[in-house]
């Protein structure tokens, strides 16, 4: 049965190529030849402990890619192709795994554990292995500490592939009391302890009946908080990843833990080894998230049966807490501000302090004011960053009342410090509180403006200037400037304080675009952000300059385009993105308003020929953007876009069959919604290419799901375009939707993320029907909707019934109620009266506090009582 694979394995791991390309190639004829014996070859070159490590480890390899991939199609088949194997195979694959648990070669046995675990992730729901848990842990005590090691680190691994509900509650206790046992303190093996601690943390969503009773909660918490102890830096850290995971987990059950839990992270936080001290701020961190989205969601009136009640452990915590976040500000690294990845103990203590300010607003103000004070102006750099780190820090959160006058203060003296300073550190720190101050505490919301006529200038003075500044300190400024210009977003038409300085500061931003160093600290595609939302919050006055800055970023992409026939680089790739993103907002901008939208099209097909030679670039990047782009294009256009259709239809079909990148193809449906506004019927002749493409999408498992709900939405934009030609696609629409809209409205019990993917679905199918009433309106031929009358009501009846709908579907769903009712008028009167939707949930509507759904639902009843009464 087994075949020799070592050699091969080897080969596979050559250095020459031609020898690796050939044993790829005998792995792959291996596998489709005769799938059942190259894996139990496999499951048996990873038991044989005379086998080199090399070809071992890849055998593991391949044998856990077999069990499982990350897109959802693929993992679907192969969960199949398992479950489809002979099961006496099966069982001896099983037997060499479980085997290997015991192999001297710590490569091997963490390899067997993972795939074990795969192993498990499909057959324990199917009620298949049920004695794998019973045989792991008959074996956990009285075995050597390498194969105790690998046992728990094999119920971590099945903890984490499994959902709580298919493991019985007697082995989630056995499994708790091995685990448990392992994090010892007794336990003298250090790679038990760490394999026992990381499976808890795997563990912890099977814990709840433990986590329930007092007794087994303050062992497990005994255990966990002794581990932060352990003489060993990374079981240290593993304990704090645990109470961490715990904090968000068992948010409610702290309480009579949380003195001691201070006192030990505050220990780690002051004394530790960046990784443990890091895990000990995170601890409170994630105690700030809990009780900000509780407040969040009730807002503050908690009664003592509130479902999730309220600690306030941040604000009981917050006179020990706050000094100790303010310690780790000081311990900021030499380069931090270089490398865009890093993460040490300031940046988590600063990014703990704006979360706590978040939690607990005006109270932190107080705290935090003596050490900015104090620090501010030392000569040390390190005290003047950190006291400037704190002020960032705790801008969001407090009220403005509290907060203006302390920000009017200090805006001078940031300003300058944004050109004086010495240091690095400090300007880079400088440039991103001003963004802060920019960000919350300026805008048409407020009463007591920051920014007046008075300093404007002198802020945007600093802002350029700091432009020109190293990478890191002018890719703040330019966010600082971002947020300058976004406070003046409702400005209107009225004369913004920017627009004397707006050639001055589209010309500061172009010409870091142009930096040799651009591409560090994402600097260019900063100062992208910033022009394109200087562009977006331009008024009437500057239009002019918006218009010569059209021929400027075109011949800008053009040179991109240029470029890339001689060399293909991944950072034109990365510029063609940010040119299409800056063109779609100018093509907003000037499309929105008669005079500017003549100076525009002149432009209209140079733009285009540019749009569609970014789709020869391979970069998915470049194609969201330039997709993007054309939608706006044919919004600002309208009826004349239909010239470029012949050309275009080509990559909006590629688009539409981009399964690979799900995001291109998700942006190509909203594309074709655009489109679809803007030609109405003159789309008809490339309706029958894109609808069958559409439910090729839909009824495709390779696509991923977030794309279903916008492709329903596009049915009703077509429809809306072209009326009554929908007629031949309703028998091939029509039943798609009623058996997405059946599997959308019974989801009861769901967790956030498929609450959230049912409502975008529900709003999807609605929008479709939407449209497709609307389209048909007045056509002889509305009482082809007829048949489907009963099941869009019934639908809408039990999305009432269900209760789960948020405001976005509500008034959608009350809508199509008021469209059907329009559309088919008296026939459909009787079915109107009967359901529930037509009373109660259009009652509901009538006298809800948001005036959109309220709106919705009274032209509902207007179109109701129309179609009762004749």
């Amino acid at each position: 049965m087994a075949m020799e694979v070592t050699q091969i394995l080897l080969n596979a791991q050559a250095v020459d190529a031609a020898l690796r390309n050939q044993a790829e190639e005998n792995l792959k004829q291996f596998q489709e030849q005769n799938l059942p014996s190259f894996l139990f070859s496999l499951a048996g070159e990873l038991a044989n402990d005379d086998k080199p490590a090399e070809s071992r480890k890849l055998a593991g390899l391949i044998l856990k890619n077999a069990l499982d991939a990350k897109e959802q199609h693929r993992k679907i088949e192969l969960v199949q192709r398992w479950l489809s194997l002979d099961v006496t195979l099966k069982a001896q694959i099983k037997a060499f795994l479980l085997k290997t648990l015991s192999s001297p070669s710590l490569d091997a046995r963490s390899t067997a554990s993972q795939v074990i675990a795969k192993v498990a992730g499909i057959e324990l729901p199917h009620k298949q292995w049920p004695e794998l848990i019973g045989s792991l842990l008959s074996n956990v005590h009285q075995l050597p500490a390498p194969t105790r090691q690998a046992t728990l680190e094999t119920l971590g691994y099945i903890c984490e592939e499994v959902s709580p509900d298919v493991v019985e509650q007697d082995h989630v206790n056995k499994i708790l009391t091995a685990v448990v046992q392992g994090m010892n303190s007794t336990e003298e093996n250090n790679d038990v302890r760490l394999a026992a601690i990381r499976a808890l943390y795997n563990a912890l969503g099977f814990a709840q009946v433990n986590f329930s009773n007092d007794m087994e909660r303050d062992y497990i918490m005994r255990i966990v908080c002794e581990a932060t102890l352990s003489p060993e830096p990374k079981i240290r850290r593993a304990a704090f990843e645990c109470l961490v995971a715990i904090s968000s987990t068992y948010y409610e059950k702290l309480a009579p833990y949380i003195q001691d839990i201070f006192n030990i992270t505050a220990k780690a936080v002051r004394e530790d080894e960046e990784p443990v001290a890091l895990q000990a701020i995170e601890f409170w961190s994630s105690i700030c998230d809990e009780e900000i989205d509780i407040l969040e969601e009730y807002g503050g009136d908690f009664s003592g049966d509130s479902e999730v009640p309220c600690f306030y452990f941040i604000k009981q915590a917050l006179s020990f807490l706050v000094p100790m976040l303010l310690e780790t500000l000081l311990k900021q690294e030499e380069d931090q501000d270089q490398d865009e990845g890093a993460w040490n103990i300031a940046m988590a203590g600063g990014t703990c302090l704006g979360l706590v300010a978040r939690t607990v607003g005006d109270d932190i103000v107080p705290l935090v004011m003596p050490f900015i004070e104090e620090n501010i102006t030392k000569p040390d750099w390190r005290q003047r960053e950190a006291a400037t780190y704190a002020f960032g820090s705790i801008l969001e959160g407090p009220s403005p009342d509290k907060l203006v006058p302390l920000v009017n203060m200090a805006l001078n003296f940031m300003l300058t410090a944004l050109m004086k300073d010495p240091n690095n550190h400090v300007k880079d720190t400088t440039a991103w509180t001003l963004g802060r101050m920019f960000e919350f505490l300026h805008g048409s919301a407020l009463d007591t403006p920051i920014i007046t006529p008075a300093n404007c200038q002198q802020i945007i003075t600093v802002l350029l200037q700091s432009m020109k500044d190293v990478p890191n300190v002018a890719e703040k400024a330019c966010g600082a400037l971002y947020f300058l210009a976004q406070g003046y977003e409702d400005a209107g038409s009225a004369s913004s304080p920017l627009t004397p300085f707006f050639q001055e500061i589209v010309h500061a931003l172009l010409t870091v675009t142009h930096r040799d160093d651009a591409v560090e600290s994402r600097l260019r595609t900063a100062a992208y952000e910033a022009l394109n939302e200087v562009v977006r919050c331009s008024n009437d006055e500057t239009s002019p300059m918006v218009v010569q800055l059209l021929p400027l970023i075109m011949m800008e992409l053009h040179q991109t385009l240029e470029s890339q026939k001689v060399s293909s680089d991944e950072r034109q790739n990365e510029l063609q993105g940010l040119l299409c993103g800056c063109l779609q907002v100018i093509i907003q901008k000037l499309g929105s308003s008669e005079p500017t939208k003549y100076h525009f099209m002149q432009y209209a097909d140079q733009i285009m020929g540019l749009f569609l030679r970014v789709f020869a670039s391979r970069s998915a990047t470049a194609h969201e953007e330039a997709m993007l782009a054309i939608g706006a294009l044919a919004y600002a256009t309208g009826a004349d876009f239909a010239k470029y259709m012949t050309e275009f239809y080509k990559y909006l079909d590629m688009g539409l069959q981009n399964f690979e990148d799900y995001q291109v193809c998700a942006i190509t449906v909203g594309v074709v919604g655009d489109v679809c506004r803007a030609l109405e019927e003159k789309v008809l002749p490339y309706c029958d290419g894109i609808m069958t493409q559409l439910l090729k999408d839909l009824s495709s498992n390779q696509l991923h799901r977030s794309v279903k709900p916008p492709i329903f939405s596009c049915f009703g934009d077509i429809a809306l375009a072209i009326g009554e030609n929908f007629e031949k696609y309703l028998l091939y629409a029509m039943p798609m939707l009623q058996s997405a809209a059946e599997l959308s409205a019974h989801t009861a019990g769901a967790d956030d993320d498929m609450t959230e993917y049912t409502n975008s679905l529900r709003n999807g199918i609605l929008e479709a029907y939407s449209g497709i009433f609307q389209g048909f309106k007045g056509s002889p031929k509305t009482q082809l909707l007829m048949p489907y009358a009963p099941h869009v009501l019934q639908f809408l009846d039990s999305l009432y019934m269900e209760k789960d709908m948020d405001d976005v579907v509500t008034k959608t769903a009350i809508g199509v109620l008021g469209d059907l009712a329009d559309t088919l008028g008296s026939s459909a009167g009787p079915l109107i009266q009967q359901s529930v939707s037509s009373k109660e949930f259009l009652k509901d509507c009538l006298s809800s506090d948001d005036h959109l759904i309220k709106e919705s639902a009274e032209w509902a009843k207007l179109a109701i009582s129309r179609a009762i009464s004749f």
